[in-house]
């Protein structure tokens, strides 16, 4: 029964809403710089492509607690943006989640455009298209990829606790996010309110996977 009262807690889903936005907003500006960073390895031919795809898969076994160090060496009191004040706010978690999230969304868009039949490009640019547009044709082709690229980011974000911790400091009712309050209330004893968190959490990673694998199937 504790468990039922639970779900009828404001504060429950109110940190349920902080965890989605955050990783939301993380999850669009890591695509945003990700998608074209990774059609731009793949369509493009340069000196020392095969290291930068080799440094960017190696990129995606980083450690989150150095992210979160990194971004904390920065935002902190004595770092170069310190005295914005952003240390322990949802920005500096925004930060943190868009680094976790870019290396993935990256490396998966890659793959994806990488895998794209090269005549698309070139009869795009034969029937008279400009370099953009024949990016955006091959965009089109990767689309499905790049939608599952972009929901293992989402799924990377919402589920981490290390750097938000660091980065957020837990604070309730501002920084408090599901992952961070199951820590915090599994180390309290309260079973009940964790497993509720965690029952919500797998809702939304459901949830997100079930709107992809439909989207996917449209694009079929």
């Amino acid at each position: 029964m504790s468990e039922l009262r639970m779900i009828f807690d404001p504060e429950v889903w109110q940190i349920a809403g902080l965890s989605f936005r955050i990783s939301l907003i993380a999850t669009f500006v890591a695509a945003l710089l990700a998608v074209p960073a990774g059609l731009a390895v793949s369509a493009r031919e340069f000196a020392g492509k095969r290291h930068l795809v080799t440094l960017m898969n190696t990129m995606l076994s980083l450690p989150t607690v150095v992210i979160g160090l990194l971004v904390y060496s920065i935002v902190g009191r004595s770092g170069v943006l310190g005295g914005l004040g952003l240390l322990f706010t949802p920005t500096a978690v925004i930060i943190g989640q868009v680094i976790l999230a870019l290396p993935i969304i990256t490396a998966m868009t890659y793959a994806a455009v990488d895998g794209v039949d090269r005549r698309v490009r070139a009869t795009a640019l034969t029937l008279g298209a400009g370099h953009w547009q024949a990016d955006l044709a091959v965009l089109k082709e990767a689309r499905t990829g790049i939608l599952g690229a972009t929901a293992a980011g989402f799924g990377r974000v919402i589920s981490e606790v290390g750097s938000v911790i660091m980065l957020g400091g837990n604070i309730r009712g501002y920084t408090r996010t599901i992952t961070t309050a199951i820590a915090l209330e599994t180390s309290k004893g309260e079973f009940a309110r964790s497993a509720v968190l965690a029952v919500i959490l797998l809702a939304v990673a459901l949830a997100v996977n079930a709107v992809v694998h439909r989207a996917l199937l449209k694009n079929k």
